[in-house]
């Protein structure tokens, strides 16, 4: 009973903390879609789709005004239709999440080289120096550096435990409990909002092949309704380089998703390395210098 008793309050108040930080982040992260798809609209009708920039401009205007003749490729992007918003919309999800993810993992990575730190940390314990160790965990700043520290914490209490209350096995038990504990807060924060630009990554190229799709149709339609006369080519021509914007709008999309998506991956994988390596190291010390 006496292993038990130390451990069972620090699992309650570790799990309320990030509950609630979790909560308030996830709304956030699902506004910020809909700010985005909302800014999307706003570029495509009140600046792609000035009535300056045609020709022949929509004097009713209303929410999709009918201008024609764009007098230059950004402005012909604006026949691309009502699909054009959204794949704005989700550029500009993509761009808000990669911005986020890396303030968030370089916060998360600390300061100075990962593998150096955890050098100093073992080279500290060693000597039995645990409080510089935990100072070098303050000066890391890190998910490393706070996995470590939460570890050295319960280290330092585990040496001045005596023997006959708990022995060596028993006191790595509590240190592994803690160290797994501080890793699990600190994982989700660094694998949050990657589902956004995994989702994009697919789903951007699908809703532009949609928006080509219907800029198609609507050219043979037009093409259709002119009986093939001669400016029916023409008329298919331009029509289908519309619709190829959103095919376009939607690979570069993906494009940018998928590789900010791995470059994050990789970046979190060397820091779950880290983390891992440092409860390696804490556990390894412990059984050496204080058996």
């Amino acid at each position: 009973m006496a292993d038990i008793k130390p451990t069972t309050p620090v699992a309650t108040k570790t799990t309320a903390t990030p509950v609630k930080a979790k909560k308030s982040s996830n709304i956030i992260s699902w506004i910020a879609p809909f700010l985005c798809i909302v800014l999307g609209y706003v570029i495509w009708r009140f600046l792609i789709g000035h009535p300056s920039n045609f020709t022949n401009p929509d004097p009713n205007g209303g929410f999709w005004p009918s201008h024609v003749g764009p007098k230059d490729a950004f402005s012909r992007m604006y026949e691309g239709g009502i699909v054009v918003p959204v794949l704005l919309g989700t550029l500009f999800t993509c761009i808000t999440f990669v911005i986020e993810r890396m303030l968030s993992i370089a916060k998360a990575a600390g300061k100075g080289n990962i593998n150096e730190f955890i050098r100093n940390v073992q080279f500290a314990l060693a000597n039995k120096d645990v409080d510089k160790a935990i100072a070098l965990c303050d000066k890391q700043r890190g998910s490393v550096g706070n996995v470590m520290k939460q570890g050295l914490l319960k280290y330092k209490e585990m040496i001045h435990v005596p023997s006959e209350e708990l022995d060596t096995d028993q006191k790595l038990m509590v240190i592994q409990k803690e160290i797994e504990e501080a890793t699990a807060l600190e994982l989700p924060m660094l694998e949050k909002n990657l589902v956004f630009l995994s989702t994009i990554s697919s789903v951007a190229t699908l809703i532009g092949l949609l928006g080509t799709v219907i800029g198609m149709i609507k050219a043979f339609s037009a093409l259709g309704a002119e009986g093939g006369g001669g400016n029916a080519s023409a008329e298919l021509s331009v029509g289908i380089s519309e619709a190829l914007y959103n095919t376009a709008l939607g690979i570069g999309t993906s494009a940018i998703a998928i590789i900010m998506y791995n470059v994050f991956t990789t970046r979190i994988d060397g820091i779950t390395y880290g983390i891992d390596e440092s409860g390696f190291t804490l556990q390894q010390s412990f059984a050496a210098n204080y058996k």
